[in-house]
């Protein structure tokens, strides 16, 4: 598949994983649409973006209002008409034990990353299923496949996210249109430092596995080829994408691995 002239709308552009795809789709020259919460951050990969294509517009929207999504959606349309692909990139993460989490700060993240993926999604479907074309591209995580300590509404998030798209999937088959789960590893990005903590407050601090981890531009490269086939599902990252595997045909194994781990 090419993305060249295909309005591409990206949540979460402002900044990681997000960043990196807007600036790769906007080489490929696609019609780019990116949203987050910071206009004023947008406005600076929209710059990067212009170098690449003329084609790139801001819209600026928070993923927790869910009942806005058809609006933006009405808008996105404005721009440069229908959307051919949508990016569900925008989330949050987590650094919390289970038992310390108010509700609140458990339903901050479900909200933001499995309910305003979904209702986004839905906004869009319409003018898709219409057409009898579009893409749909979700950014989950490794930690959609398995858990460990301090991540269990993220986990539950992504876990989440991958009932609901692969159900989509098998209904969009009749509509030509594909849905792609997109797993990371460790990605250095700021995901860690603006993670809620059990009171719904921010972590304020790099994770230890980030440090080193590879970077966004990376990540992205070696993902656009996978979306250019429209693969059903990607992992990409360093040694704990095995964990995936470990969790499919050895799962006491992982449960080992994973007890005495150090996961922050």
């Amino acid at each position: 598949m090419s993305f060249k002239d295909k309005v591409v709308w990206i949540t979460g552009a402002s900044s990681g994983i997000g960043e990196a795809m807007a600036v790769d789709f906007a080489k490929e020259g696609s019609k780019v649409i990116l949203s987050a919460r910071r206009e004023e951050v947008l406005n600076d990969v929209a710059a990067i973006c212009r170098t690449y294509t003329d084609s790139v517009a801001v819209l600026p929207l928070d993923l927790a209002k869910t009942d806005e999504m058809e609006s933006f959606a009405e808008q996105a349309e404005r721009f440069f008409g229908p959307v051919d692909v949508l990016v569900n990139n925008g989330g949050i993460s987590q650094r919390a034990m289970t038992w310390e989490s108010t509700v609140d700060s458990i339903r901050t993240i479900m909200d933001v990353n499995f309910f305003g993926a979904v209702a986004l999604t839905k906004a869009v479907l319409p003018s898709m299923m219409e057409r009898k074309q579009g893409y749909i591209i979700v950014t989950s995580s490794v930690m959609g496949k398995f858990g460990t300590k301090f991540r269990s509404t993220y986990a539950a998030s992504k876990h989440a996210l991958h009932g609901w798209f692969d159900c989509l999937r098998q209904e969009m088959y009749d509509y030509n249109i594909d849905v792609t789960l997109v797993c990371p590893g460790y990605v250095k990005t700021d995901i860690t430092v603006n993670a809620i903590t059990a009171d719904g407050s921010k972590f304020n601090q790099m994770g230890d596995a980030h440090v080193n981890a590879m970077t966004t531009e990376e990540f992205s490269r070696r993902l656009m080829p996978s979306l250019k086939k429209r693969k059903p599902e990607v992992y990409i990252g360093g040694k704990e994408v095995m964990a995936v595997y470990l969790k499919r045909f050895f799962p006491n194994l992982l449960n080992k691995v994973l007890r005495n781990a150090k996961v922050t």
